[in-house]
């Protein structure tokens, strides 16, 4: 199968670390803990919205970039289980966020980079971000892909427009093709399941 994946929160288990960075400066500006129950499903949507709801100024919401990216490079681990994935796949290819140089040392230093055809960062690469449809549309034209995999509904809106199968990893509240919460040895078989 030839897959695109996301990033963050598909292949890195990146959301504990958010919220501890959200948490931080919530804490530096209320004195108390974030709700985070209330923050997770926003965080999956946006990080904007969770900004907006929680009264965070630009200030902030600056120094939580700076935070969360210095803690993912440092402490984002893959999820268990998508290594046999992206190893058994035809072709990987990446969208994401994050920059280039940084996506690559991240896949680097887990041993995933070897399983990558492609990464494009909108940011680097020219094209807009998701859910603009360029960057989707340039690879499933290069690549033929079948599936995208992401974990936000911004991941899969724009492979569903350029025509690939879509699976919401660990977000049962998005459109998909197929749901799936973790990755183990039916991942595949279910995909096969699904014309």
């Amino acid at each position: 199968m030839r897959f695109l994946w996301d990033l963050d929160g598909t292949i890195f288990d990146t959301y504990p670390i958010a919220l501890e960075s959200f948490n931080m400066i919530y804490q530096d500006l209320n004195g108390s803990s974030v709700d985070k129950e209330k923050l997770l499903p926003m965080l999956k949507r946006s990080s904007k919205e969770a900004f907006v709801y929680f009264k965070i100024p630009v200030a902030l919401q600056k120094k939580f970039k700076q935070i969360n990216h210095e803690r993912l490079e440092k402490f984002s681990k893959p999820f268990r289980g998508v290594k046999e994935i992206l190893s058994d796949a035809k072709v990987n290819v990446m969208v994401t966020h994050r920059a280039k140089q940084s996506t690559k040392q991240s896949l680097e230093k887990w041993g995933l980079l070897q399983y990558f055809d492609e990464i494009v960062s909108p940011d680097d690469d020219g094209f807009l971000r998701k859910p603009d449809i360029g960057a989707y549309q340039y690879l499933y034209d290069t690549y033929k892909i079948d599936w995208a995999v992401g974990d936000r509904a911004l991941d899969l809106i724009p492979a569903k427009a350029v025509g690939m199968k879509t699976c919401a990893f660990q977000n049962c509240e998005i459109e998909a093709d197929l749901h799936v919460s973790e990755y183990n040895h039916l991942f595949m078989k279910d995909l096969e399941t699904i014309k």
